[in-house]
């Protein structure tokens, strides 16, 4: 694969705040730590404190690998390495999404094993891990049980999703299995990959384990290991934030006022904290805790607990209290030696309100990573593009800039008329001015009428552009088509794609293209031209 890059300003599709970030502006200085460069990773590496336990930490990793049976060398070797200090974790996160969801997904997870790499490389005295926190505690079922095919999108239909997504069965999830496998065809790239979620799906009875097994079939020989964190000796450590802020709603206070300035400063949070960031969690129950009074009660349940009751119930069952998106960072940051956080532009975001909570609670805030985005474009549509005459960076503009421009560079027709409206309003100037020595109040007449023609000549402009534009319906519409495929719904393809197109196409070429190109410092969107 061949790697353009594009700077995120120029792809139009990333927020001012996380523009702002990249762009180190200094009006978001008090909402992070450390620079996201070399430096504020190496400042990390000497000031990061670990309040965790490392050797719990390995146990539970080793735990959740076994049903694995066999683990990778790589992935092995740096489980085992945690239980030394010197040893850190570069952490990425998301949901369960069937088959690995959007082409995010995969990047996500390419960016966090290619920073642990170049941290390795520079800081050799050090071990750096690739961590993948699995969300299995998040229970909206809808935003994970399916995905977009081409245009087809396969949805997984489960009778009975409540609770955490992580502790659901995939007994039932033969049939979009079945569909998925049937578009990968019987090529040897996709018959290598229905062999991989064959065995994912199909051999493990919890959606968190399937989704370890696949991401371990992909992911595993570089060393990236995959947590769940819906573990009750892993709470353990937490549950005494958890009683804290639930009794307290520190949370609340602290991430609002970040919110609040955030605010003044012109940009907006994107998520707001409640008075509770907890939920009540049971294998098919996962609700909001309120209080209500001296009592915190579990929404749309008889359950209720008075401080006291609370207490003992986190002593005795911390593994049935779950942190919210506010939360859930803390909680990683306590349960891992963390250095970075890689996550999407809606991610940098809310971590950013995020500072002022973890400082409350005496917890080191990491390294705050955007991850890398990509656009793939096959040999096909780079042939097209090559014949068009139009450049990987046009191609970030909407679709009727896109045919705009390219009628006014490849028509050899004067379609704008620059020097008309520079000869038009010198005239008006002179009228003006004529007008201004026989009666002041004349001279805004003057500007109505100068602005009036201005105006007229604009839209005649225009006229001529969509009478040019009809002759060439043809280079056009193929225009439409190719902004299509590489922008499905207008939006950026890793939203929608799937790897299963690209795996079919690449195997697993595909992703040690992306290893090879990707690069988590450089502040910079990848093209692809696989």
């Amino acid at each position: 694969m061949q790697a353009k890059y594009i700077s995120y300003r120029d792809t139009n599709a990333f927020s001012s705040v996380v523009l702002d970030y990249l762009d180190r502006k200094p009006e978001l200085t008090d909402f992070y730590r450390y620079t996201p460069d070399n430096a504020g990773l190496s400042e990390a590496i000497v000031k990061r404190n670990f309040r965790g336990s490392r050797e719990l930490l390995v146990r539970m990793l080793k735990k959740q690998y076994l049903p694995e049976r066999e683990i990778l060398p790589a992935v092995s070797s740096n489980i085992a390495s945690l239980a030394d200090d010197r040893t850190f974790t570069v952490t990425t996160g998301h949901q369960l999404n069937i088959f690995t969801g959007p082409l995010y997904f995969i990047y996500k997870i390419v960016t966090a094993i290619n920073l642990a790499a170049q941290l390795k490389r520079e800081h050799p005295e050090y071990n750096f891990v690739p961590v993948y926190w699995m969300a299995t505690e998040d229970h909206d079922f809808e935003e994970i049980n399916h995905l977009q095919i081409e245009d087809r999108k396969l949805t997984w239909n489960k009778s009975q999703a409540k609770g955490a997504t992580g502790r659901m069965g995939t007994a039932d999830i033969e049939e979009v299995l079945t569909a998925y496998k049937g578009f990968l065809g019987i090529g040897e790239n996709g018959l290598k990959l229905a062999e991989i979620v064959e065995k994912a799906y199909a051999l493990h009875r919890k959606l968190s384990d399937a989704t370890r097994s696949l991401v371990n079939a992909l992911f595993g020989k570089y060393g990236l290991v995959c947590l769940d964190a819906d573990e009750s000796e892993l709470k353990q450590q937490f549950a005494e934030v958890v009683f804290q802020d639930i009794t307290g709603e520190h949370s609340f206070r602290n991430i609002s006022r970040s919110n609040e300035a955030l605010e003044e400063l012109g940009y907006k949070p994107q998520v707001n904290p409640r008075e509770i960031n907890f939920f009540y969690m049971l294998d098919e129950l996962r609700e909001r805790i309120v209080r209500e009074g001296e009592l915190f009660k579990v929404v749309n349940t008889e359950i209720s607990f008075t401080a006291a009751e609370l207490r003992e119930e986190l002593n005795k069952h911390p593994e049935r209290f779950s942190p919210n998106v506010v939360m859930r960072p803390l909680y990683q940051e306590l349960v891992l030696p963390n250095l970075a956080y890689i996550g999407g532009g809606a991610e940098v975001v809310y971590w950013l309100q995020l500072k002022s909570n973890f400082e409350h609670y005496g917890v080191d805030f990491p390294v705050l990573l955007l991850r890398n985005s990509a656009l793939v474009i096959d040999r096909r549509d780079e042939t097209r593009m090559h014949l068009m005459g139009i450049n990987y960076k046009d191609l970030f503009a909407d679709t009727e800039t896109i045919k705009n421009n390219w009628v006014k560079t490849h028509v050899p027709l004067q379609l704008a008329l620059p020097d008309e409206q520079l000869a038009i309003s010198w005239i008006f100037e002179q009228i003006k001015l004529s007008a201004f020595k026989i009666d002041k109040t004349l001279s805004v007449s003057a500007d109505t009428a100068k602005t009036r023609t201005l105006k007229m000549l604009e839209n005649l402009e225009k006229k001529m552009l969509r009478a040019e534009k009809r002759k060439h319906t043809t280079s056009l519409a193929q225009i439409e088509k190719l902004k299509e495929r590489l922008f499905p719904g207008s939006g950026l393809q890793e939203r929608v794609v799937n790897i299963a197109p690209m795996y079919i196409a690449y195997g697993e070429s595909f992703i040690e293209g992306l290893i090879a190109t990707f690069k988590p410092l450089d502040r910079e969107f990848t093209v692809l031209f696989a």
